[in-house]
């Protein structure tokens, strides 16, 4: 944990929900324990949302489509959203999603391993977040980079590893060494590379936000 505890507790009980479409979604994904992105994560991607205006979109991480459908609720009328995921058993639940949220016209989910997928999409996005595995999102850098338009914005999801992230290499789980050798170099990439300039937030697991200059 990140935040103390209380103090999460305290922000979400503020919290007034989403639509009932996306909170029945969000309750029957938890049950089947699939992740979905924090309360907290959540009211930040709706404020976001709202300031940018994205017009194209374009999430790698679609898991069972929550977060997609999140976008298009509270993204532009008008946004169009494409979404990247790999995991077989989750892909028929997101297209079924999509079609019951009643934005399947505005989801474009795309089969297949993100680092293969993005170097076939060639027009420039507005918004990216990045939700996927953790450990690769040093690998699918460069991509995410060559698609955003100049003033783009590229939030990325649990970056600080539960507070793993500050930790000695030794304390760190065997199991977890790579991915924590990983983030720390995309973190340090995010703040250093003259194309962006990054913010870290400690919100949920670890938010951050990248503008294109």
């Amino acid at each position: 944990m990140i935040v103390d505890e209380r103090m999460i507790t305290f922000i979400n009980s503020l919290d007034t929900g989403n639509t009932p479409f996306l909170e029945n979604l969000e309750e029957k994904a938890r049950k089947a324990f699939v992740p979905v992105i924090r309360r907290e994560m959540q009211s930040f991607l709706k404020v976001m949302l709202r300031m940018k205006q994205p017009y194209r979109i374009l999430e790698v991480g679609t898991a069972v489509g929550f977060s997609a459908i999140l976008m298009a609720e509270y993204g532009p009328e008008e946004c169009e959203i494409t979404t990247i995921e790999n995991y077989e058993k989750r892909i028929p639940l997101a297209r079924e999603n999509f079609q019951a949220s009643g934005y399947a016209e505005k989801i474009r989910l795309i089969e297949g391993d993100a680092s293969d997928v993005l170097k076939t999409l060639e027009e420039p996005y507005d918004f990216i977040f990045m939700d996927a595995a953790k450990g690769q999102y040093i690998h699918f850098l460069p991509e995410v980079l060559r698609l955003m338009r100049p003033g783009a914005v590229l939030i990325s999801d649990n970056v600080l590893q539960e507070g793993d992230i500050i930790e000695s290499h030794f304390i760190v789980e065997r199991r977890n060494r790579t991915i924590y050798k990983r983030m720390r170099e995309y973190l340090y990439e995010l703040k250093h590379n003259d194309e962006l300039l990054t913010a870290i937030v400690p919100l949920g697991d670890g938010v951050t936000v990248s503008i294109k200059k």
